[in-house]
């Protein structure tokens, strides 16, 4: 009867000790990370899909430079093959996939600034809806984006915390990457008049 009882008593005390370990916490806010990558990729197809109709504007109404219309469609189809799994969010992984939306965004803005030149370009009513839809999409990716890096701060914090740093080692929970600025995000440009 002893052994029963004790048997029973260690039963809770581990039950006790594991829901305060933090471990559904964890989950949780594993969870929201997973959700806001989410939103995160959402946003860079949103982008990746306006691209073509910028593209196919562009080229219907001026005479382009075809390496740049072609470097936008490469930058594109690169950045669109670069997938990141929500469950392998690495440093790495996160670094790689920005690298490659980053020279999606080198691209579209070397297409932009060379728009400039082209007031009847800028004047259609195609062009300007998609230009605007556009810059909405790169402030939606910033707001994203942030909102990633917040929810991963969050559970990054969670899981290196005593005494919550044992269960996540114990159950496999592993830091994830963060975006970060973009290479040259420093500087400011140059602006000549």
């Amino acid at each position: 009867m002893k052994k029963l009882v004790f048997g029973f008593l260690a039963a809770a005390i581990a039950v006790s000790t594991l829901s305060s370990c933090g471990y559904n916490s964890m989950v949780k806010m594993d969870e929201n990370v997973k959700s806001k990558w989410g939103t995160v990729e959402t946003q860079y197809q949103r982008r990746a899909d306006l691209i073509p109709n910028l593209v196919s504007t562009v080229k219907g109404a001026a005479k382009f430079e075809q390496g740049t219309l072609t470097a936008v469609t490469e930058a594109r189809a690169k950045a669109t093959q670069m997938t990141v799994s929500a469950d392998d969010l690495t440093p790495e992984n996160i670094q790689k996939y920005q690298a490659a939306q980053g020279q999606l965004s080198q691209a579209l803005g070397k297409l932009l600034s060379i728009t400039e030149a082209y007031p009847e370009l800028r004047a259609t009513q195609q062009f300007s809806d998609l230009s605007a839809q556009l810059e909405g999409t790169e402030n939606r990716i910033t707001v994203a984006r942030k909102d990633f890096n917040d929810a991963v701060q969050i559970y990054n914090s969670k899981i290196r915390s005593f005494p919550t740093n044992l269960t996540a080692g114990m159950f496999g929970f592993k830091a994830k990457g963060y975006f970060q600025a973009d290479a040259g995000a420093a500087t400011a440009p140059k602006v000549e008049f």
